[in-house]
């Protein structure tokens, strides 16, 4: 199969990226590398099945050129990370609603199954655990910009769903619950690289808020098969499907936890959101997957610990 990934420079689209070529497909990537790095696929520039263009979702061209090209389409490119949303709302907005519609639209008129890259963010402070896909949705006031990621993540799901329901275009949306392995970068608030980087570094191991907020977090390496195999999955089509780890644990949990693995003298200090982000700001206070669906669907069942994932991390890191 020749497999279009949007955001393929990306820290889950390199690896997403690897996965279709280890099963012989042919795979074209398209990154404006806003926050995917070339460095990502540098290794792949040989594979004569890999091929990348530097664009933009926001550009209809290389989207029609490459869908029409393919044979499906999975879609990740999206403005990413609690940082980097607080810090670009409006282009934020623009790529994760705009974005979509385009890859939505341009697969519609080919007819080309496609695969949606939502959230865990969109249950918002839902507090109930585990969540499952048809848990109710609660989220802050639109004062609050951390939200608009979550809103906007929800309505390219309901763009993708209106697009199976309407011309039966085929599609399934997955929400990703705390993806994490090497080339995942810190700099854009993503948690457990920064307490890892931290930690090696000797520097103060720095917790937002309380710590008391709790998530579970995943493993690429074992995200990315389950990746493509529900792209592959007629049963999945038309579903929403949350994807993520099975091990809950508190921000503070996670930072004695990297302490403690890689043996680290790192201090641990508690810093207030409002120093964090600046301005208000609101977390989600607990988030884990229910994974019922997607262990019908394809058998999915997370290996790997939390502990196993800071081990690997760090060892990337390291390297």
């Amino acid at each position: 199969m020749r497999i279009f990934i949007t955001g393929g420079a990306g820290f889950i689209g390199s690896h997403l990226c690897e996965e279709y070529l280890s099963r012989g497909d042919e795979v074209w990537a398209l990154d404006d590398l806003s926050t995917g790095s070339i460095d990502n696929v540098a290794h792949l520039r040989d594979n004569p099945g890999f091929h990348f263009r530097e664009g933009s979702i926001l550009d209809p061209a290389p989207v029609l050129d490459l869908t029409g090209t393919c044979d499906a389409v999975v879609h990740l490119a999206a403005a990413v990370g609690v940082k980097y949303i607080l810090e670009n709302p409006f282009l934020s907005i623009r790529t994760n609603v705009r974005g979509t519609e385009t890859v939505l639209e341009t697969a519609a008129r080919f007819s080309k199954p496609v695969l949606i890259a939502s959230s865990s963010e969109v249950y918002g402070i839902q507090t109930k655990a585990p969540l499952s896909e048809d848990d109710h949705r609660v989220l802050g006031p639109t004062s609050v910009s951390r939200w608009s990621y979550a809103s906007c993540k929800a309505l390219d799901e309901f763009m993708a769903l209106a697009y199976h329901g309407t011309m039966g275009l085929p599609v399934v949306v997955v929400r990703l619950f705390n993806v994490v392995g090497p080339r995942q970068t810190g700099a854009y608030g993503m948690v457990l690289p920064r307490f890892v980087q931290q930690a090696l570094k000797g520097d103060p191991v720095t917790v937002y808020g309380d710590g008391s907020q709790t998530r579970t977090f995943s493993d690429v390496r074992e995200i990315v098969p389950a990746l493509a195999d529900l792209m592959a999955c007629d049963a999945a089509r038309g579903e929403v499907v949350n994807l993520g780890g099975r091990e809950e644990i508190s921000i503070a949990g996670l930072a004695e936890l990297v302490k403690s693995t890689l043996d680290s003298d790192s201090e641990i200090v508690f810093v207030p959101y409002d120093q964090a982000y600046g301005g208000s700001f609101e977390d989600m206070p607990r988030r884990v997957p229910d994974l019922s669906k997607v262990r019908k669907l394809i058998g999915f069942e997370p290996q790997s610990t939390t502990e196993d994932i800071i081990r690997r991390v760090a060892d990337a890191m390291r390297r």
